[in-house]
């Protein structure tokens, strides 16, 4: 509902010994199903072969009986949204050639660069995932001679954007970070056996300890049992706050914070911020509702739910045309009458886009009887698009970036309307975190020189169409 998605979910896993690794990978990939529901794929490798399984839908609508047999001792998996248009099979994770396969969170600014560079050598693109440039570029260095640690140096060298990184090269496991550690990568153990995925949770669903994040810039591989961690490339940690307010599930760990602990301190923070005389907190479910929740208890305005979230419809945000969504707000979600009917009502969201979609939500509450709509909203205004790795609107449609906050209020008809701050954010979620989208401060020229083009030029602007 939020026209903001994350793009996909990644999961690696070493075992001492073979086992049906394909059911390992089906457990896992139904952990962080939410983080991609248009495709999913994942790679075995057992004795020296690839087996790899890929379609479109959801884990549980492509994965056959046969699949969850698939013997081995290391696998990679992947689930993926697309941006625009219908999701290919050609770009489907993990891609594989010859004898690497490998998957990818994240979003290459420069992907047409590589591209083109790898094309001039000779190698035929069958889609348009930056998975695939990844897989050509580190198989080109390795056949010069070069080590995995060369060939992966030479890619965070020549790589501008964001990429959390699982592949299987000649037999072992890989694992990178991008060095500004913008998307999430975590890391699990068990008695010899590793797990590294997108969320903690990944680790609760197969039985895995969670023992910290791979840090920006880090590579790690894993053969025979033996784990080798080095530094490539170290810069400033840049971790996207988005994955706190929005995409993460709240039983998740990542960056070493618990996404549920700093949810409930954005609520707390946001209730000292923007108080309200009012009866009655309600959260716009579903990943609200832990901040409205930490609001309710720090403001002491009880706290109810007063919109039902219907579980059987898809992720509607992902709708392109408007009216669509205006339908799908009604779809998803229902009133209950008894609850806001005469009541002022604190209305808890993670964030705001067009506005399009809150304003149909505030209508819904005012029909429902609601005496008064006070909205909070628990990050700052999005003003800008996001390079790297998360699919947004263009400057033009973005709202925030057209209206002032009281031109805002009153668009949506709300009494009061208020963002949590930037220095609030950033006190419950630390320093190290990227702000391109709240305040355009990119942190690299390459993507200024993007984010200036944009400005300059009409038309939808998509953050990322090839994770």
């Amino acid at each position: 509902m939020k026209n903001i998605r994350e793009e996909c979910g990644i999961i690696a896993v070493y075992l001492k010994e073979e086992k049906e690794m394909g059911i390992i990978m089906y457990d896992g990939l139904m952990s962080i199903q939410h983080r991609g529901q248009d495709a999913n794929g994942f790679v075995i490798y057992n004795k020296g072969n690839l087996e790899r399984r890929v379609g479109l839908g959801l884990v549980s609508e492509t994965t056959k009986e046969e699949d969850l047999k698939i013997v081995g001792n290391i696998g990679i998996g992947h689930t993926r949204y697309p941006t625009t248009g219908r999701c290919k099979i050609e770009d489907v994770q993990p891609v594989q050639y010859k004898n690497i396969a490998l998957a990818h969170n994240g979003h290459v600014s420069n992907y047409i660069e590589l591209r083109k560079e790898l094309e001039e050598k000779g190698y035929e693109f069958r889609g348009t995932v930056d998975s695939e440039p990844f897989v050509y570029l580190i198989y080109e260095e390795m056949k010069k001679g070069k080590s995995i640690e060369e060939a992966v140096k030479i890619l965070m060298e020549k790589t501008v954007g964001s990429y959390s990184v699982v592949a299987i090269i000649n037999g072992k496991l890989v694992i990178f970070r991008d060095p500004h550690a913008i998307r999430p990568l975590v890391m699990g153990k068990r008695d010899g056996e590793y797990c590294f995925g997108s969320e903690s949770v990944i680790f609760d669903v197969l039985g895995f300890e969670y023992s910290g994040q791979i840090f920006g810039g880090e590579l790690l591989i894993i053969d025979n049992g033996r784990i080798e961690k080095k530094e490539i490339i170290k810069k400033e940690q840049k971790n996207c706050m988005f994955e706190y307010v929005y995409f993460s599930r709240p039983d998740s760990i990542i960056n070493d914070l618990s996404v549920n602990d700093v949810r409930r301190e954005l609520g707390k923070i946001l209730a000292k911020e923007h108080p309200a005389d009012a009866d009655i907190v309600v959260p716009v479910p579903d990943t609200s509702r832990t901040a409205a929740m930490a609001f309710s208890e720090s403001s002491g305005i009880p706290y109810d739910e007063g919109l039902i979230k219907n579980r059987y419809i898809g992720r509607t945000f992902i709708m392109m045309r408007q009216d669509k969504r205006r339908e799908a707000v009604k779809r998803k979600l229902n009133p209950i009458k008894s609850v806001l009917e005469g009541k002022r009502i604190i209305l808890i969201d993670d964030s705001i886009v067009r506005g399009t979609t809150m304003r149909e939500i505030i209508k819904m509450v005012r029909k429902a009887g609601a005496k008064e709509v006070h909205l909070r909203i628990t990050c700052p205004p999005i003003k800008h698009p996001c390079f790297y790795g998360v699919d947004m609107p263009t400057y033009e449609e973005l709202i925030a970036n057209n209206k002032e906050i009281e031109e805002i209020r009153k668009y949506l008809d709300v009494e009061s309307l208020g963002y949590l701050s930037l220095d609030g954010l950033k006190k419950a979620l630390g320093k190290n975190i990227c702000t391109g989208c709240l305040n355009g401060e990119y942190f690299s020229e390459y993507v200024k020189g993007i984010a200036q083009k944009e400005k300059e030029k009409k038309g939808v602007f998509v953050g990322c169409s090839k994770c």
